[in-house]
């Protein structure tokens, strides 16, 4: 987790994440509500390499807040529009919520990122017409249309920071490195990038990044270990266990208890870190799907988006919580 947070805190620095907001610009910034439409799109590129929506939430909250506040945005929508955009980091891989999913209900890594692709874009539209409803409704600015010759050359700029998700993932499927690994390697690329491609990173950047780094790996961390604590206890008392008891018996058909595992999730994202949900919850949930006969994959996908929701739901919503500080 620190590794990944690191990763999205050095393209901060690094002058990436700027040249992803032009790149973005280039592609929707014409689009109804034109800042808060680059705000989901960067979402969309920073969630294929720093695979943590807090990452995503600290950095996109300190780049779009005040800039949408500037332009006539209420609080309550930048905030919004921020903390949800950002789960799109733990759907679209490389995902840690994934890794830690594979690696405690057995299930391979790869296929999950390959999973995740598909829900993740089905977000991001369903998202972009959100906004471009609010935008109409408020009259939000929009900003004048690229030309196709400065989209190719923001492209071009950005093409070596889109290699991050291509080298994680394929290294990952290829099996060159593990989950583990492939965020350190994260870390060295983006790195690399800042000093010998954009060399826009210094000393000052450097710590100011490995600072941030700190700072909310400790929120992250102490929220993962606070909610491990109560899922320990939740474990103990076997409560999980007790009001599972009878729902084997429903005989509920594949479809339903898809629904049914997606609802456990949700309830369960709103008061438990994801990390310990998956450990506690998806264990205790997963003989359920197999007797349903949902493919281990789907039945990972169903709850790692479900959990998604429960980073941006009260009274746990890390993600929101984050966006909420920082505006």
């Amino acid at each position: 987790v620190p590794f990944f947070l690191l990763t999205a805190n050095l393209m901060n620095v690094g002058g990436i994440t700027e040249r992803l907001v032009k790149l973005s610009r280039t592609m929707v910034g014409h689009f109804p509500g034109g800042l808060a439409q680059i705000n989901v799109v960067l979402s969309l590129f920073f969630a294929g390499i720093s695979g943590s929506s807090t990452a995503d939430a600290a950095s996109q909250s300190k780049i779009f807040i005040e800039a949408q506040r500037r332009e006539g945005y209420h609080d309550s929508f930048s905030v919004a529009i921020t903390a949800v955009s950002s789960v799109l980091a733990v759907i679209i891989p490389p995902s840690i919520l994934m890794i830690i999913w594979g690696g405690v209900l057995s299930v391979s890594i790869g296929a999950l990122f390959l999973a995740g692709i598909l829900p993740g874009l089905l977000l991001v539209a369903v998202q972009m017409a959100t906004v471009h409803a609010y935008a109409k409704a408020r009259n939000y600015p929009t900003y004048p249309r690229a030309t196709f010759i400065e989209f190719l050359k923001s492209a071009a700029v950005s093409v070596p920071a889109l290699m991050t998700p291509v080298i994680i993932i394929g290294g990952k499927i290829f099996g060159w490195f593990t989950a583990t690994e492939s965020a350190a390697i994260a870390v060295l690329y983006a790195g690399a990038l800042s000093i010998f491609v954009y060399r826009e990173i210094d000393l000052k950047g450097v710590i100011s990044a490995f600072s941030d780094t700190g700072k909310f790996a400790a929120i992250a961390l102490f929220c993962v270990g606070t909610a491990s604590a109560f899922g320990w206890l939740l474990a103990y008392y076997q409560i999980p266990k007790a009001l599972l008891a009878g729902v084997s018996g429903w005989g509920m058909g594949s479809m339903m208890t898809g629904f049914f595992i997606a609802f456990v999730f949700l309830v369960v994202g709103c008061f438990l870190d994801a990390i310990p949900a998956i450990i506690i919850v998806g264990t205790i949930l997963q003989p359920i799907a197999a007797a349903a006969h949902i493919d281990p994959v789907h039945f990972a996908m169903i709850g790692i988006v479900s959990l998604a929701f429960g980073l941006v739901t009260p009274p746990y919503g890390l993600c929101l919580m984050i966006c909420c500080s920082i505006a």
